[in-house]
């Protein structure tokens, strides 16, 4: 009993440590360090039926927990997955193991969804969808090519404010999440849309008021993402876009995009502000996807 509760008291102290080392070095929020804990508690419910401690499970372990958890949800299981590799390479680093268990785990096991993207042709249709002959037009336009440009979440760019905007470097700073920050370049096209917004769109919305938000409302305050994701589907509509649309679809379509036209994973993920890089990974499955589509079509024997 006294060996057990010694390996218990061991794996709580490693698990500690771990969501330390998350908090201090990676400066992830809180609750983000909660839900890895969560994460973790869930894994070690499960190997505790098996009779298997946290800290020495097999590869066949962890592979059948990350396959039933899949059958469930692959979004859960894909975190999952992510949490038990971070956290074991924390425990090789640390000279807890000699070997990590979740490096033969297969990342992308059948049935996981792929997200959802654009054809680079219908992105081009989406962002000449707006009517910029009007201030709410030229606003849903610019704020369609930024995103398209730099990968951004909704919220970020709905929060965005102009001091966050450097047009003369062509890059803005961004607070993703746990208040990381991230600079992220936006191109010419995307600095022309904007400083034409600015010139002759953004003036027009605010009527005089005050305002530090970059896509302010009428009132002057930001616009929220419900707003923004309406603007999207309507767009979309008009734009004959038959393919199903998420808040992320331009998001998803910038980082598919780029790694067709040759882009580094890390770059795509440090652009994207993924703290791992197995969340970027995905969209190198998109991008073989789109390859074997344009294959099947115009191959002869495709």
């Amino acid at each position: 009993m006294a060996n057990s509760d010694s390996a218990i008291g061991d794996e709580a102290r490693y698990v500690d440590a771990f969501l330390d080392h998350l908090w201090i070095e990676f400066g992830l929020s809180d609750n983000t360090v909660l839900a890895y804990r969560a994460d973790l508690r869930a894994i070690k419910r499960y190997l505790l039926e098996k009779q298997i401690g946290l800290l020495n499970p097999g590869d066949a372990d962890l592979s059948e927990y990350i396959g039933m958890v899949s059958a469930t949800s692959s979004r859960t299981a894909a975190r999952r997955l992510s949490t038990l590799r971070r956290f074991f390479r924390f425990l090789l680093r640390e000279g807890v193991i000699d070997s990590d268990p979740s490096a033969r785990v297969s990342t992308l096991r059948s049935g996981r969804k792929l997200p959802r993207t654009l054809s680079e042709s219908d992105v081009e249709a989406l962002l000449a969808a707006p009517r910029i002959e009007n201030k709410i037009g030229l606003r849903d336009r610019t704020m369609l090519e930024l995103l398209y440009a730099t990968g951004l979440r909704v919220s970020e760019l709905v929060n965005m404010t102009i001091s966050e905007v450097n047009l003369r470097q062509g890059v803005v700073r961004v607070f993703g999440k746990g208040s990381k920050e991230r600079l992220v370049p936006f191109g010419e096209v995307a600095q022309t849309w904007l400083e034409k917004y600015l010139a002759e769109g953004r003036p027009n919305i605010i009527h005089g008021l005050t305002s530090d938000a970059m896509f302010p409302t009428s009132r002057g305050g930001p616009m929220t993402r419900q707003a923004f994701w309406y603007a999207i589907k309507k767009h979309a509509f008009h734009a004959g876009i038959s393919t199903q649309l998420s808040p992320h679809t331009l998001r998803h379509a910038f980082a598919t995009h780029l790694l067709n036209h040759g882009a580094d994973l890390r770059v795509v993920q440090l652009l994207l502000g993924h703290s791992d890089i197995s969340t970027t990974q995905i969209y190198t499955h998109v991008a073989r996807e789109r390859l074997k589509d344009i294959h099947r079509q115009h191959h002869p024997r495709g």
